[in-house]
């Protein structure tokens, strides 16, 4: 067995469930009632990427930036 350690997204949606999301994979996400919930299924995802790829020729992670933007206020 070998154990691989991947990035996870999380996010709340406007009703209040969580979306998580693997970059290191195209299309790699779930969603669920609580965090917990959405990670269980996040794993088969990546189980289920990991089937189709190998784990050496996946997206390379790179990090998380913020980025500020501005828009007009309407009036």
């Amino acid at each position: 067995m070998k154990t691989y350690h991947f990035p996870v997204v999380v996010e709340i949606d406007e009703d209040g469930v969580y979306i998580v999301s693997c970059p290191m994979f195209k299309g790699c996400h779930a969603a669920g009632k609580t965090i917990d919930e959405a990670l269980v299924d996040l794993r088969e995802v990546i189980e289920m990427c990991l089937e189709e790829q190998s784990a050496e020729n996946i997206n390379q992670f790179i990090g998380v930036r913020e980025m500020e933007v501005t828009l007009p206020v309407s009036a």
